[in-house]
Formats: C-alpha cells, structure tokens, sequence
C-alpha cells in the first residue's frame, strides 16, 4: 500500500519527488524517503512520519540530482522508523518497494551466510542486497535485476537506482500497480496516475512481470525473461486542478459535497437525461443468459455490494452472492457458464479482489469490474468493464467513490432487469428516473450540514456508536460505522435493525449512541419496534428518516433528522450522506487527521 514515484532527467529532482509522493500520501504516511543520482553517487534521505517531515529534512539538508526515486511506506515488515524507512540500499543500489516480499526471510538468511549485514526489519531490503549480489557478479543491472527477481516470491512495484550509471532507472512490477510516465527529455515513474498526471498526461501501464530501464529521452520494457515487449502509451484523462483540495478543510469534505456532481455526471453514461431512458452498454447484451452473480470487494466496496444484491434480487430476480474477496478465494468456488464474477474496487489495485479476477479469468469465466480508475489492473484485466466516474478521491476514507459504486451497481441493475424481463419497461424507465433524482436530493441533504455538526458535538465523547438499518440500509449501518471508525478512532458497529436483539443489545446502556437509519419503506415499523428496544434500555437515539416516518416516531426524547422522501431504489444513496457528514465533523471536533487516518491507506496493494 506504499507509494513509489521516480524522475529521471530534470534538475529539480527532490522537489518533484516531494509533489509526487505528497499526492501519493494517500497511500502509507508511516515514513517517507527518497534518493538521488549525482555524478554517479547515490544521496539519500528519510525521515519517520509524513512527507512534510521528509520536506523539513530536506530543506535542512538538500539533495540534488538529475535521477532520483522516492518513497511513502505503509509499514508491514518492521515497524515505522527512520531505519525501516525507504529507500533501502546495498552497495551500488538503491531500492523502492511497494508489495511484500513473501519468501524475504528464507533469502535474508541466504544473504547472511554470505556476510550481508542487514540495517533493517523490512523485507524489501533483501531486494537491494540480492541485487547488489549479483552486480558483483559482473552481471549488468538489468540482468542482474531479472536474475535478483527471479528468486524472489510475492508483490512489488519498484524503482531501482544504482551508482556510477547518472541517466538510468530501473523498475519492476508484479502484483502491484506501476506506471511510467513519458514526458519531454524527462520521464517517470510512479505508483498510479494521480502521482503523475500533473507531469504528464502520456501513461504506459507496466504488464504483470514487466522490467523496464528508462532513461531521460526513453524506456524499454522486458518482460520478465529479459524479451523486449511493446506496450501502449495511453492519455490519462486526469488533471492536476482534480486533485487540489479547493478552498475546503480536507479532501473528506470537498469529496463529501462534490456528490451531487460526480453522480450526476455518473448517471449521463447509463441513463439518457433528455429521454430519461435506460443506455445499455453493448457489452451488457452478452449477459442476457446469466443466472447468477458473485460479487466479490472489500471495505466499503463490500458494503456497496450488499445494496447491489438486494437490488439484483429484488428488481433483475437474479440470485446474487456477495463476498470478502479475502475470504471469497479461499473457498470452494461454484461457478457455471452462466454465472457473472463481478468485481468492485474503488481503485482497481485492491490485492485480494485482484486476486479473486485472476482466480476466474483462468477459469475462463465472465469477470465485470466496476472501478473508478479506468486504467487501473482490474479494469484492465476485466473481460468487460463499469467505470463509475467518481474522479481522484484523496481522502483515506471513502464517500463519493461509495455513493457512485452505488449508482454503476444500480445501473446493472437496469440492465439485467431489462434482459430478464423480470420487470416492465415503464417500470425500468421509472426506477432510472429516480436516479436521475439522486443528485438533487443529495444537494438538499447537504445544506443541513449544520444538524451533521450538532449531532457529531453530542457524540464525540462516546466510547461505543451502534448504527441500525434493515433492508437495503442496513449496508448503509454497517458503512456509517466504518466511516466513524476510520476517522474519529471510535468503537462503533453496524447491525441490521432486527438483529441488536440477538446480543448487540447487551452493549446498550444509559447514553449510547444508537444512529438510526430509517426511510418511510414497509420495514419503518419494524424498525420503530427495535428503536423503543433500545430506547428503553437508555440509548441516546438519532432517527433520521423522512418526513412521513418522523411522524410515526413521535418521541421527544429523539434526535431527529428529515431526510428529502425519496424512491426506495435511491435511499441508500441517499442516507449515505448523513453518516458521511457525522463521521466527517465528529473526526473535526475530536481533532484527529481526517485525511489520513492512524494505520490506514487507501489502495490496500497488499494481502
């Protein structure tokens, strides 16, 4: 889940490693490092924490170069520190690494027995020692990378600089995203194109096994036996105005509130706004057989499947599985022809998803990926592919890319249901209008942010937050809770309304939070009858609802929240927005980094 950039061929290398790995932040703030080529000799620097401390030792203590690779960790082998801090080094070698090296400590040995010291607990320096091995062995440095790599077992993206060699880089990838960037006398490096757009827009996305050296003026790709291969230059259609954070407090917030848009511009590509008709991609028609669907994501991609398959169920009458992907891969798959494997992932690059798509391609069975980033390896590797527009998202914890999941999830929906029949074409056309009502809605939502920020001022002190829904919103539960984990560090859980009953209850005491997610659907009374169980018990409650099931509350004693009142079919989308927005503001009151939550990343590159 680390981050990795390269520049080869400019003079202001260390402030272009520096711009780079700040947008790639996102993806470990552990430690960070970089190193630099210059008259032949590797420099570098790290420093424990974020990349701004990175910036202060620099600014102390500059670097310089025409080459250089940098770093942002995600610790897994060894615990952030300095020490463990990228990039690692052996003689003429210099190493990032994102991925994880699963047989590090059987070659560690090895190399020991030749009296190679180790400095570090991580496991990517064995890959700068094995390297270093052979170079000493006269070979060149891209065989002996081929040959280092060969030995080597798991994931990795990597930049590789070696000393004496002033206009030349090498990376590698397996297993996890990398990307080469092709600009003018100067090329990159760099782990996905939101660390590279602002210095190109001309990508080439490496192959699983791919070795590349790049000079100043080109690169040459390999693949992993050392056979020259071509792979295509595409144009990324990512600027670097989309990823500033736009006058607002944190990316969170500017993501939280540009919803309305990203939908909206979402719903153009699956639902004609003029005719207000249903646009079935021509791929789409391959699947007017499928029986089944699996689901296969993680987080709060999972989440958003759980909606997909109450709604594949309800309107296309199509049984629909939803797994873990960690788990999903280890069991025993079921599959037929007439079965479709879908895969959602806001990234594209999440391990264990990945993982799963493998599994099916080589069975040669129908794989979907529904993903945000259309150059990403799942949208790649997918036979067939839904983009769901949602755009950069920086903020560790997910919102828009959530909500616009929800939407390519609903659009698939449309679209088996219009094979299958199973519902009338009237009634396609009104469930797609009620999409195109989302964005609206959630723009009303929004302008309550004031009742968000009361209701985070009165949780913000609770040790324990239960979140409750049922139906296609009990996801919505289970989602909210995460969201109030991730970034405010409070315990908090999702359960379906009906289930706190079954021992949840037993957490219940005088003060608890217990936020209600509750749209005027035929389970509002059912819902209410969990509500006063908990009630009783001395919970503090949040109903948020809509007008029509405020009114069936009728209890002082309740915080409430009036939602617009909308078509089922977009509710969850729409309830989503209020557990953004009280996670968000109760992380802000409680002064934690909203952004960049403790522990987390958010492309999960590793299993």
């Amino acid at each position: 889940m680390c981050g990795i950039i390269g520049v080869i061929g400019h003079s202001k290398v260390s402030s272009l490693l520096i711009e780079g790995l700040k947008r790639l932040e996102y993806r470990g703030y552990d430690s960070a490092g970089i190193a630099t080529l210059l008259n032949g000799r590797i420099d570098r620097r790290r420093s424990l924490g974020k990349i701004e401390n990175l910036k202060k030792l620099l600014k102390k203590n500059p670097i310089k170069g025409n080459v250089g690779i940098g770093h942002t960790r995600w610790a897994t082998h060894g615990i952030p520190s300095k020490t463990n801090a990228h990039p690692h080094s052996s003689g003429d070698v210099a190493v990032v690494h994102n991925g994880i090296i699963e047989n590090y400590d059987k070659i560690r040995k090895k190399l020991e027995k030749e009296k190679i010291i180790f400095e570090s607990d991580t496991d990517t320096e064995v890959i700068a020692h094995l390297i270093s091995f052979y170079l000493k062995k006269k070979l060149s440095p891209l065989k002996a990378t081929i040959t280092a790599l060969k030995k080597v077992e798991g994931a990795f993206a990597l930049g590789i600089i070696f000393s004496g060699i002033n206009n030349y880089l090498i990376c590698a990838k397996r297993g996890s995203p990398l990307a080469i960037g092709k600009g003018k006398n100067c090329n990159y490096i760099g782990s996905d194109s939101i660390a590279l757009a602002p210095l190109t827009q001309k990508l080439c996305y490496l192959n699983e096994g791919d070795i590349a050296e790049i000079t100043s003026k080109n690169f040459k790709v390999y693949d992993q036996n050392g056979k020259k291969v071509k792979r295509k230059i595409t144009i990324t259609s990512l600027s670097k105005n989309k990823i500033k954070m736009g006058g607002y407090n944190h990316f969170m917030q500017k993501e939280i509130f540009e919803q309305p848009a990203v939908i909206g511009d979402a719903l153009k590509y699956f639902i004609d706004t003029k005719k207000k008709r249903l646009l079935t991609p021509s791929f789409a028609k391959k699947y007017n057989r499928i029986k089944e669907i699996n689901i296969a994501a993680c987080g709060t991609s999972y989440h958003a499947s759980l909606i997909g398959k109450y709604w594949l169920e309800n309107y296309a009458n199509i049984k629909t599985e939803v797994d873990i992907a960690s788990e999903f891969r280890y069991r025993k798959i079921i599959n037929n022809k007439n079965t479709l494997n879908v895969f959602l992932s806001q990234s594209g690059e999440t391990a264990d998803t990945l993982a799963v798509l493998r599994y099916f391609n080589q069975k040669k069975n129908k794989t979907l990926g529904i993903i945000n980033s259309a150059e990403s390896s799942i949208a790649r590797e997918s036979n067939n592919v839904i983009q769901t527009y949602a755009g950069p998202e920086i903020g560790v914890a997910s919102t828009k890319a959530f909500t616009t999941q929800l939407v390519a999830l609903g659009a698939l929906t449309l679209f088996m249901a219009n094979f299958n029949k199973s519902i009338a074409r009237n009634e396609i056309n009104k469930l797609s209008n009620a999409l195109l009502e989302a964005p609206g809605h959630i723009s009303k939502v929004l302008k309550m942010d004031n009742n968000f920020q009361k209701i985070a001022a009165s949780i913000k002190k609770a040790k324990n937050v239960l979140y409750i829904g049922r139906g296609t919103n009990y996801p919505v539960a289970l989602e909210g809770a995460l969201k109030l984990k991730e970034i405010s560090y409070i315990h908090a859980e999702g359960y379906p309304a009906g289930e706190i009953k079954h021992g949840p209850i037993a957490l219940v005491e005088k003060g608890v939070p217990v936020i209600v997610i509750a749209p005027s659907d035929h389970l509002i009374d059912k819902t209410i009858s969990n509500v006063e169980e908990v009630l009783s018990r001395g919970a503090k409650i949040i109903f948020i609802s809509d007008k029509k099931g405020i009114k069936k509350i009728n209890n002082k004693k309740i915080t409430t929240v009036c939602l617009p009142e909308s078509h089922e079919i977009i509710s969850p989308i729409l309830y989503s927005i209020p557990v953004q927005l009280i996670a968000y503001h109760t992380a802000v009151l409680k002064g934690t980094d909203v952004d960049q939550p403790r522990n987390l990343a958010k492309s999960v590159t590793v299993e």
